[in-house]
């Protein structure tokens, strides 16, 4: 007995093992931030978001272009109806016009039936998509949980609406499909009583054990907190939580968290940094960042599903294509959100637009995931862009760089600052690329394409094979 008292203790401290019952992470933002983010996140580059709850009933919001974005969010219906502004008074006047102004936003609860939500075919589209991670909402500012919450009684989608456990679904569709599975989670409550009478008895009694539940239940990989703003991370007890998730819980070893845990996090704390529609609250991007970080938008000018946008509102495929190519260029994620409707259907026109994402990305996949930007990529001078698009962004993978043209060059590309390459080739092409290397500069020629020969649509990509 000794003995192997004596061998316990002494693995207990011995480099790299940490003593028994430690808890290497505390409750501080110096320790939880020390926490590095797990790498499958950084490689996966491109992923879903999704948002679906009661909101998807009415499904509304203003779309045109003198709108300001925030306001342009279906999903904080129940909150615009009741706001003096002159958002709130166009949702407002919509809903009086549709509804009357005696039907309570609760009462759609019940049409929020998900009667076609097939879990298997979501995560098929998903994984078609080319993505590597899904993010749903499990709970967002409304309250409603897509799971038999025991904190949300008579307000989640197994005692009301659906009478399904839409998170524990879609969660088990998601990882048999191979890919990562995550939740979204609002921390606050527009009209939860107790968040707006307590708002520590709100955390200490309902978010911190619902927060907990989900982890507990599900073993998500990524956790995209919102609804921070209104009070700092301590009021919210945001490191006790990520103290807990990074030492105890299951998941302890390969979650992924963001940065939105308290109004001063954003860009500050947490795991990774995130933008939405490229801005941090009001403040466009987050700058320079050595942090793993993430885009989110949606398809369209609204996260949840808004039935009166048209194709005029929706990204095109070669603009989401370019979008993500923007991002990884520059070291960031993609993460892209449909909207399904209230009956469970991801809109047709949001398929169509990921299944081409999809396409592109089976050719030219190995230029987007577990790529870095390059470093010394040369500076575009303000007179070649006046006026058009930016067409060409470089990422790297071990020695090998990649030449990605968001447009077809109709001219021979230099590309400055490269070490003679073994080879230069098209992604997903066998014909041959003419190329010169000269005092480390590449000048290539594309080669002469048809619809007959060309081998994508929207983006192409050169391989500079041994360029770095």
């Amino acid at each position: 007995m000794r003995r192997i008292f004596f061998i316990i203790l002494v693995l207990a401290f011995l480099p790299g093992i940490s003593p028994i019952h430690s808890q290497p992470y505390t409750p501080d933002w110096a320790s939880v931030d020390s926490r590095p983010v797990p790498g499958w996140f950084s490689d996966a580059k491109f992923g879903i978001f999704i948002h679906w709850g009661v909101y998807s009933v009415p499904a509304w919001a203003p779309a045109s272009a003198d709108i300001a974005i925030y306001a342009k969010y279906a999903e904080w219906y129940w909150w615009r109806i009741n706001e003096i502004s002159p958002a709130g008074k166009l949702f407002r006047e919509y809903h009086d016009r549709m509804y009357g102004p005696g039907f309570y936003y609760q009462d759609f609860a019940g049409d929020f039936k998900a009667e076609h939500f097939d879990p298997g075919q979501w995560a098929d589209i998903f994984k078609r998509s080319g993505a590597r991670y899904v993010v749903l909402t499990s709970k967002h500012h409304e309250g409603f949980a897509l799971w038999p919450s025991a904190q949300s009684p008579n307000w989640n989608s197994v005692d009301i609406g659906p009478h399904r456990d839409l998170c524990g679904d879609l969660t088990q569709a998601v990882k048999a499909a191979g890919l990562h599975m995550g939740f979204y989670y609002s921390l606050y409550e527009w009209y939860h009583p107790l968040y707006q009478s307590n708002v520590n008895q709100y955390v200490d009694q309902h978010m911190m054990p619902q927060l907990k539940d989900l982890v507990t239940r599900y073993e998500p990989e990524l956790i995209f907190t919102d609804g921070e703003w209104d009070h700092p991370s301590e009021t919210w007890k945001s490191t006790q939580f990520l103290a807990w998730l990074y030492n105890e819980s299951k998941v302890k070893e390969k979650v992924v968290v963001n940065d939105r845990w308290g109004k001063e996090t954003r860009s500050v704390h947490g795991g990774y940094f995130t933008t939405e529609y490229d801005l941090v609250h009001d403040n466009k991007g987050i700058g320079e960042t050595s942090r793993p970080w993430e885009e989110c938008r949606g398809i369209g000018t609204s996260f949840g599903y808004n039935r009166i946008e048209t194709t005029e509102h929706y990204m095109t495929s070669a603009a989401l294509i370019r979008l993500l190519v923007e991002k990884v260029s520059a070291g960031g994620n993609l993460l892209l959100d449909v909207g399904p409707t209230a009956d469970g259907l991801i809109p047709v026109i949001m398929e169509q637009r990921l299944l081409d994402m999809g396409e592109w990305l089976k050719v030219n996949g190995e230029a987007i995931y577990g790529t870095q930007p390059w470093k010394n990529r040369p500076a575009v001078a303000k007179e070649e862009t006046a006026g058009k698009e930016q067409n060409v962004y470089y990422t790297t993978k071990g020695k090998d760089l990649y030449v990605i043209c968001t447009r077809w060059p109709e001219k021979a590309v230099i590309v400055p600052g490269v070490a003679k390459p073994a080879s230069v080739t098209l992604l997903g092409s066998s014909l041959p690329v003419k190329s010169r290397w000269a005092s480390g500069t590449l000048t290539l020629s594309p080669p002469s394409i048809h619809p007959g020969n060309i081998p994508c649509h929207h983006a192409w990509v050169f391989k500079i094979a041994g360029g770095l």
